[in-house]
């Protein structure tokens, strides 16, 4: 993102100089619906995010202008409101809340924002967006709160003013990942591990299915409830569990019957979803491309056929790209119903695997899908 168009946008707007920070989005290479399972996911930040202008100003109100939705909006601090709108600035107040601690309250500030992250693509541009308005204002105010407190707080506003039930691993990797890893998180202990890359002469290419289903939060939540369903159930059998991570594949096998058929089937995917992504995280250490490749593919059919988050957009790109040469996995990434698949793809076919896919994928649907490769990027900084 070129930070001196944004500069100039805001000194036209503010007449001030502003300092710059900026927030990556995240692919999710594999673990997909663990992390509100207190289970294992595995993500990389992008080269794509949200950059924020910020200037202090003298009194107590945050004016936060938009220049991707052409939309201004201006907030009091000491009187922000509750939330659940469905506006873009549930979430500014609900990172603003987040942040605001007694003794530590951010100051007024005019705001610029710019984002290359799709909305609603699966890509995080929420979290995007919280941690770059979040590091903005911290770092402005003189706030005291480590990276791994600033991820709590977006997901707090993710509960609280937009009314998402979300895990932390869109915020987590945000501000915790570092140029060329993924990161291996255990979504119950925070604890982190930083994976190194070795791709291999390999690619991680994203492709935009350019679909928003509208029934995404609702089902999010909806499976959310059908995983505490299963634990509650499989509980009165395995007392000690907590979260669906607490169980192998072999004991759900042994005690599946304890659950109706559909809880059944989303369990089984989560169980298994964390299973493959601690494969995953040791094949990409040791860069076994072919096994990641399998392990991301067989996570989509699980995605689709047990946690039925996918969509008939998200399986054709999904079947498109693996039948492409060079492929050796895809699947679709984030929430789901619409979104993004990611694709591990040989480095020498990228461009005819962009050129293939979005030709085929067009005929069939009658959209232009939006195909790049991106590159594990830095977390939350100033620029």
């Amino acid at each position: 993102m070129d930070a001196s168009e944004l500069i100039a946008a805001f000194r036209a707007r503010y007449g001030a100089d502003p300092r710059i920070f900026c927030a990556p989005g995240r692919v999710n290479l594999i673990g997909e619906h663990t992390d509100y399972n207190s289970g294992f996911v595995l993500p990389m930040a992008i080269d794509r995010g949200t950059a924020v202008a910020i200037a202090a100003r003298p009194d107590r109100k945050l004016r936060v202008w938009s220049i991707n939705l052409e939309a201004a909006a201006e907030l009091d601090l000491d009187r922000l409101g509750p939330g659940r709108s469905g506006k873009w600035t549930d979430y500014i107040e609900g990172i603003v809340s987040a942040i605001s601690t007694p003794g530590n309250l951010p100051v007024g500030a005019d705001i610029a924002l710019k984002s290359d992250v799709s909305i609603g693509g699966g890509l995080a541009s929420s979290a995007a967006l919280e941690m770059a308005v979040g590091a903005a204002l911290i770092s402005l105010s003189g706030i005291r709160m480590d990276k791994t407190s600033l991820a709590l707080a977006g997901q707090t506003a993710e509960h609280v003013h937009v009314g998402i039930q979300s895990g932390i691993m869109d915020q987590f990797v945000s501000v915790h990942a570092r140029e060329g890893h993924a990161i291996l998180l255990d979504c119950r202990s925070l604890e982190a591990r930083q994976i190194p890359l070795h791709l291999n002469g390999h690619e991680i290419v994203i492709c935009d299915s350019r679909v928003r289903h509208t029934l995404a939060s609702s089902e999010y939540n909806r499976r959310r409830q059908d995983c505490e369903s299963g634990v509650r159930l499989l509980s009165s059998a395995l007392p000690g569990i907590r979260a669906l991570r607490d169980v192998s594949l072999p004991v759900f096998e042994a005690h599946k019957y304890l659950l109706p058929e559909i809880v059944e089937r989303r369990c089984r995917h989560v169980i298994g979803e964390n299973a493959r992504t601690l494969q995953a995280a040791r094949a990409l250490a040791e860069g076994k491309m072919q096994e990641m490749g399998a392990l991301m593919s067989a996570s989509h059919r699980s995605l689709r056929d047990d946690y039925e988050v996918s969509c008939r957009e998200l399986d054709l790109l999904a079947g498109i790209a693996a039948a492409q040469p060079g492929v050796l996995g895809s699947r679709m990434t984030g929430g789901g119903f619409g979104g993004c698949t990611v694709s591990l793809v040989e480095s020498r076919r990228v461009e005819s695997f962009c050129e293939a896919v979005s030709g085929e994928y067009r005929a069939a649907t009658g959209i232009s899908p939006d195909i790049f490769p991106v590159r594990a990027s830095a977390g939350a900084r100033e620029i």
